[in-house]
């Protein structure tokens, strides 16, 4: 493993570790609003129990962090994961017009926090196409 990708899984795979275990034990109003804001990216997530959204959310944070950390995933692998968890929460970034300015890139001081979750599309993409 390169040094470079090391980076890339390392500080991306300890902040989803970190966020995960932060939401493991969720109060069902907490999981309720986190779902009720997923679901502007989403709509199929509408459809799902609370608690048994929280959970998802937090184990697959957990998982995907836990996969970037482990040097024998691989890097492609550890980065499509990525890609796929990054992709669902920049389409509640782009879906939901109180995040973003009127060009609907730019983000309102609402969207900031979701904004970021471009460094981790781009570092997935970096582990994807990386040789």
């Amino acid at each position: 493993m390169s040094l470079s990708n090391a980076i890339l899984r390392g500080v991306s795979g300890a902040y989803l570790l970190q966020s995960g275990y932060g939401k493991k034990d969720l109060p069902t109003e907490a999981a309720a609003g986190l779902q009720q804001f997923a679901a502007t990216g989403v709509p199929q997530f509408k459809e799902w129990d609370a608690d048994t959204f929280g959970k998802f959310v937090a184990y697959s944070e957990i998982g995907i962090g836990a996969a970037l950390l482990t040097p024998f995933v691989n890097k492609r692998l550890a980065g499509l994961a990525l890609g796929a968890f990054s992709a669902g929460l920049l389409s509640m970034y782009f879906r939901n017009p109180e995040m973003t300015q009127e060009d609907g890139v730019r983000p309102t001081e609402a969207g900031t926090g979701l904004s970021k979750d471009a460094f981790l599309a781009a570092i997935a993409a970096a582990l994807v196409v990386s040789k």
